[in-house]
């Protein structure tokens, strides 16, 4: 198992930022690949108390986001960590954040979302199961 020197997988808690009514996810760069796109996510800390507050503040810190959990999609366990997925349906977004001289952050159609996701694959799997995916 490769825990990276933890004894057990690390916790991570992740956002997907939405604009309901227009359809949109919110994607910023990750900051290890500028390159490469995420969604808003790092890891539960004691403080935080309950996984979704984790969400907010990854968010927050990440991407300038403000907002309101409203739905838990799913837990994906990895053999590093084990992803926790929020909808967080965006009520505001800050001009200056913690992060955002590190960050680049767009608003994506779905599709466009899961595409610049799919190099990280839990990132993906996590979106498709979103309100926001068709329905098969």
């Amino acid at each position: 198992m490769n825990t990276k020197g933890r004894s057990t997988p690390r916790i991570v808690c992740c956002a997907i930022p939405i604009a309901r009514a227009a359809g949109k996810v919110l994607i910023i760069t990750s900051r290890k690949r500028p390159d490469f796109w995420v969604l808003p996510k790092g890891g539960w800390e004691p403080t935080d108390g309950v996984l979704e507050k984790a969400a907010l503040r990854e968010a927050f810190e990440e991407a300038g986001v403000r907002g309101k959990i409203t739905r838990f999609v799913t837990t994906i366990p990895t053999p590093s960590a084990t992803y926790h997925f929020y909808e967080l349906d965006v009520s505001d977004l800050e001009h200056e954040w913690l992060e955002c001289k590190e960050r680049r952050r767009e608003w994506v159609d779905f599709g466009e979302a899961v595409k610049r996701v799919a190099w990280k694959n839990e990132l993906a799997q996590g979106l498709m199961l979103s309100s926001l995916a068709p329905r098969r």
